[in-house]
């Protein structure tokens, strides 16, 4: 009697451990690909530290308490093609990052791609997101050790872009986070930043220039492609050496 009362609780234990199991929440895949082939890695929520002193600071912490998908490279010629009908780059090659779009021009890409996938969670990253994910949540230093690893930049890139992907990726699988192109995030520009510790920053609310981040093709300066670098162009601006990667909500 005493055996079957043991047996008949331990399956009642598994039933219910069963049960809670098939009613958690899963979790998003680790990737996704879209019906363009822009490919995305899941980010998960973390904290990490921001900036460098001097010019990129103040340090200062961030967290981020939500997830996000970033797509693994750069938006390509094919890409943006496929999705608005042209191609206004200057390196022109399917598989290289597309330049010469201002922020502005992103924005009605991204309407587009919203649209096209039946979907609205398509976006910039913030500059937050994407200092966090260049550093892969604070496994890869601020200056890369060696920049020919992992970057086109001044003295490889024969000035020019180059086909995305073909450099190492970070820790978290991300190619080209440094050189190749600036990538537009969202924020409007503002310096320096607030020196508290911070969640989920946005930016300020307006401002004049918004942000670029990562450092491209044209750089000589190492210090430009550094995670914590930070410029700003005029949302209507567009130049050869700019660029952008998506991001996608959960």
């Amino acid at each position: 009697m005493r055996k079957k009362l043991v047996l008949l609780i331990a399956t009642l234990v598994a039933l219910v451990v069963a049960l809670r199991g098939q009613n958690a929440p899963q979790a998003p895949p680790r990737e996704l690909t879209n019906s363009i082939r822009m490919k995305f890695v899941r980010i998960d929520p973390g904290s990490f530290t921001m900036g460098a002193v001097g010019i990129y600071g103040p340090v200062h912490d961030v967290t981020l308490s939500k997830g996000f998908y970033l797509q693994t490279t750069e938006v390509t010629q094919a890409q943006w093609q496929v999705v608005m009908g042209t191609n206004p780059s200057e390196f022109k090659a399917p598989d290289h990052p597309v330049e010469q779009v201002s922020w502005d021009d992103v924005q009605a890409f991204l309407r587009r791609l919203n649209a096209r996938e039946k979907d609205t969670r398509y976006r910039l990253p913030t500059e937050a997101e994407t200092e966090y994910a260049c550093r892969a949540g604070g496994r890869d230093p601020d200056e890369a050790p060696n920049l020919d690893d992992v970057a086109w930049w001044g003295p490889n890139s024969a000035s020019s872009t180059h086909p995305v992907g073909l450099k190492k990726p970070n820790a978290w699988g991300l190619y080209d986070m440094r050189g190749n192109v600036w990538e537009w995030v969202q924020d409007w520009y503002a310096r320096p930043y607030s020196a508290g510790p911070q969640v989920d920053p946005q930016g300020p609310p307006s401002g004049e220039n918004r942000v670029v981040r990562g450092g491209s093709w044209f750089q000589n300066d190492a210090a430009a492609l550094r995670c914590a670098c930070r410029r700003s162009y005029a949302p209507d601006y567009a130049s050869n050496d700019a660029g952008f990667r998506c991001a996608r909500t959960f």
